[in-house]
């Protein structure tokens, strides 16, 4: 594991291969691996020509656990992404990130429009600008003893796939509280880099991908068809789309 100190809290990260670098931040409850190599995501650009660095948010993988919700605004955490890029001598790079990562992905193309080559929003749309639901359900399921105790149908899903992947519920839980800040809509505005948006068709969370493109200076829309918020996160269209995306606005 490669790993280095974000302003004293511990982020892990992959770092693959050459070449144009392309930084990959998973969702929330993800990892770096479930969310980008275990899908075939790694691999594909690595065979693509690119260098491919994903790192685990705080709170989640193999990064530091902390149980303070404070910590975990997306704003902070798109700071985390910019110190790895410094860390590793980065000036510039694409990113791409999948639900919380894709508002993380618009925090740092944001707030550092210098370090951003261009933009891939995964599974969320205008649910960056209203928000995409109440937190504290799913932060309740997280933190109960049992599942059998859940019956909010989100949160349960949630819990249950955190319990899958061996998940520390309590952090995950502080996570949850406080990484959906919203973006208004002028700053979304803002955004000058190019930008993809690619969102499954059957996704009932993102929001639309039109509304949040026509806030935007050059944004793209990609539908996954028939695919919702999980299942597209590994699909062939979303694949070939960003390829295609990478090489039409430059390669």
């Amino acid at each position: 594991m490669s790993a280095f100190n974000s302003n004293g809290i511990n982020i892990a990260y992959l770092d693959e291969e050459e070449g144009e670098p392309i930084l990959l931040i998973h969702g929330f409850a993800f990892n770096k691996y479930v969310n980008w190599v275990h899908t075939g995501w790694v691999d594909l650009l690595v065979k693509a020509g690119r260098r491919v660095i994903a790192l685990d948010n705080r709170g989640h993988g193999e990064s530091a656990k902390i149980h303070d919700p404070a910590t975990y605004g997306a704003p902070a955490m798109a700071e985390d992404a910019r110190r790895l890029l410094d860390h590793l001598g980065i000036e510039r790079a694409d990113v791409m990130g999948y639900s919380m990562g894709a508002r993380i992905t618009a925090f740092l193309a944001l707030n550092h429009p210098d370090r951003v080559r261009r933009a891939i929003f995964g599974g969320l749309g205008y649910g960056m600008v209203k928000g995409v639901g109440a937190p504290e359900p799913i932060a309740q399921a997280l933190e109960v003893p049992s599942i059998e105790e859940v019956s909010d149908p989100v949160g349960r899903s949630f819990r249950k796939f955190a319990d899958q992947i061996k998940s520390n519920r309590l952090v995950l839980a502080a996570c949850m509280r406080s990484s959906r800040q919203k973006i208004s809509p002028e700053d979304v505005g803002r955004i000058t880099v190019p930008v993809l948006i690619a969102i499954g068709t059957r996704d009932e969370i993102s929001g639309s991908a039109q509304e949040l493109a026509d806030l935007m200076q050059d944004a793209r829309i990609l539908d996954i068809p028939r695919r919702d918020h999980v299942l597209a996160v590994g699909d062939k269209v979303y694949k070939q789309g960003v390829l295609d995306f990478l090489e039409q606005t430059g390669g």
